[in-house]
């Protein structure tokens, strides 16, 4: 008996239908991959783009070793608020009161330790205790009373601030005892030598991007495992020494200046913990949840008013960090302290992805966020640009974030 089979011309053209299909397939998780994150991805190079042109509208000033330095420490308590400014935004919420809780909490310290003359660190204790109550009068008011963040916040913005005058007595205290001061102001250097550069900032440079390295390695055989879309090795490997070449490059203009700064330490702790606390804990899900789909959360059953008030704790908690940071970079406590702190952190958030709707952005974002902001400023300072023409640049930068937010989620709406 003879069997027949399909005519070579079929067998082609299924073959031809089948190797379509696929490049169809790739080409479309490829797309996906791209497009997924394309906020949180662009936001890195938009950040290279503005460092690059105001680089050369400096001069290379901007990226002058000094200058590097500089910019961490006049910059640093605004990406301390941002990390929990962006969590406070993921969760749904607002938080307008940071910048007076930054005065206040700079205001008790400086009584303490100037005024009364107890120890320094007596006065960072009290600092992060009356952050943790300010923090626990929010969450109070709004995650068991029930009234919107964006009204206990600003009520907290003018009770806080006028708190603040009550404890200095409307005038400024300064300055602070060295060891103090050394938290905004210190440098580790001449740890493990160099000729002409600090070999120890460059050894924490090398120890970031390794880890850097092996956290991506590790993320990205996880995906694998549970068959989520990656980007292709070499990408992913290019990435990677993209990164590093950065951070090096970081860290070799920090070690021909003054050395590692004390507060870069703090900052890079902080980080490295709430990325930590809101990807792989149990409450950093929680906080994605709630703001993602809050009646979804109340049903899988997430204790919502819990979630809520600690996350109110922990944003008084840093911003009592803030006030530290501020009042030893400053040497001394002001009235006038964090003004505008709040629109800073906040910008910060949504600049390096956060969503307006909540459930949506990252700690590492929100980083890249303040440094955008800041590079802006401090380039623009030294081009000597007015400081009006500063606000209205930060304010359209601001504007075009939201809105680029706002045009990818209908977009998205669109295709489904």
């Amino acid at each position: 008996m003879t069997t027949t089979g399909p005519a070579p011309s079929a067998e082609k053209a299924a073959e031809g239908a089948t190797t379509a299909a696929a490049l169809h397939t790739g080409t479309s998780d490829i797309r996906a991959l791209l497009t997924r994150n394309l906020r949180q991805s662009g936001i890195y190079v938009a950040f290279v783009a503005i460092v690059a042109l105001f680089a050369i509208l400096t001069d290379g000033v901007l990226l002058s070793p000094i200058n590097i330095t500089n910019i961490v420490l006049q910059y640093s308590y605004i990406l301390v608020l941002a990390i929990g400014m962006v969590i406070v935004i993921i969760a749904g919420h607002i938080d307008l009161s940071v910048g007076s809780v930054v005065a206040l909490t700079g205001a008790v310290s400086a009584v303490m330790v100037i005024q009364q003359g107890m120890p320094w660190w007596v006065g960072i204790v009290a600092a992060l205790a009356v952050g943790l109550v300010v923090g626990a009068w929010h969450g109070f008011w709004v995650a068991y009373v029930g009234i919107p963040a964006f009204i206990v916040t600003l009520a907290g913005m003018l009770l806080f601030r006028g708190l603040t005058l009550r404890v200095l007595d409307n005038i400024s205290l300064s300055p602070f005892p060295a060891e103090y001061q050394l938290v905004a102001n210190g440098f580790l250097n001449g740890l493990l030598g160099g000729d002409g550069f600090d070999a120890f900032t460059l050894l924490i440079g090398a120890i970031a991007v390794v880890g850097y390295g092996v956290s991506g390695f590790r993320t990205r055989i996880a995906r694998i495992t549970y068959q989520q879309p990656v980007e292709s090795f070499p990408l992913f490997v290019a990435r990677v020494v993209l990164v590093g070449l950065v951070v090096m490059y970081f860290a070799w203009q920090l070690a021909h200046a003054r050395g590692l700064p004390v507060v870069l330490i703090i900052l890079a702790v902080l980080v490295m913990a709430y990325g930590v606390i809101t990807r792989r804990t149990v409450f950093g899900r929680q906080v994605y949840a709630i703001g993602g789909n809050l009646s979804a959360a109340m049903l899988s059953g997430v204790k919502v008013r819990t979630v809520n008030f600690w996350i109110f704790v922990n944003m008084g908690l840093l911003s009592a960090v803030a006030g530290i940071i501020y009042s030893s970079r400053i040497n001394g406590a002001q009235p006038a302290a964090g003004n505008m702190f709040e629109l800073d952190a906040i910008a910060a958030a949504f600049i390096g992805g956060a969503a307006v709707t909540g459930g949506v952005g990252t700690v590492v974002g929100a980083m890249v966020g303040g440094l955008i902001m800041a590079v802006m400023s401090n380039g623009m300072q030294l081009m000597g640009i007015d400081q009006s023409i500063q606000s209205v640049v930060k304010g359209l930068v601001l504007l075009v974030a939201v809105a680029f937010d706002i045009y990818n989620k209908r977009r998205a709406g669109a295709s489904r």
